[in-house]
């Protein structure tokens, strides 16, 4: 059971992989998923560092951007938009691709 409901990690994240099958869209997913992820601690650290904010806002925005430029390639709305929590698969199915990545591929 995840996210509050009787699916799997599993079902959750075969389901979003199924809307994720264009390579571009893959490609794009790969680096938009962490420079989303990052960039949320770094707006943190602002409240300390104010001059640090230009990073993450840049971050957050370009990361956004490959996700929905990679839907424009796989030519489907992006998950999120039908069940807000697939906006936390995302992650789960980008720490399952770098888990499974082969040693030595691009």
């Amino acid at each position: 059971m995840a996210l509050f409901s009787a699916r799997t990690w599993d079902d959750w994240i075969r389901e979003y992989g199924e809307s994720h099958e264009h390579p571009v869209n893959r490609a794009c997913h790969t680096l938009g998923i962490p420079l989303i992820v990052v960039s949320l601690p770094l707006f943190a650290a602002t409240a300390f560092w104010r001059a640090l904010w230009p990073v993450p806002a840049a971050m957050f925005v370009v990361g956004w951007v490959f996700q929905l430029v990679g839907h424009v390639f796989e030519r489907k709305p992006p998950e999120f938009l039908k069940d807000w929590r697939f906006l936390f698969v995302g992650l789960r199915w980008w720490l399952a691709k770098m888990k499974t990545k082969p040693r030595g591929a691009a």
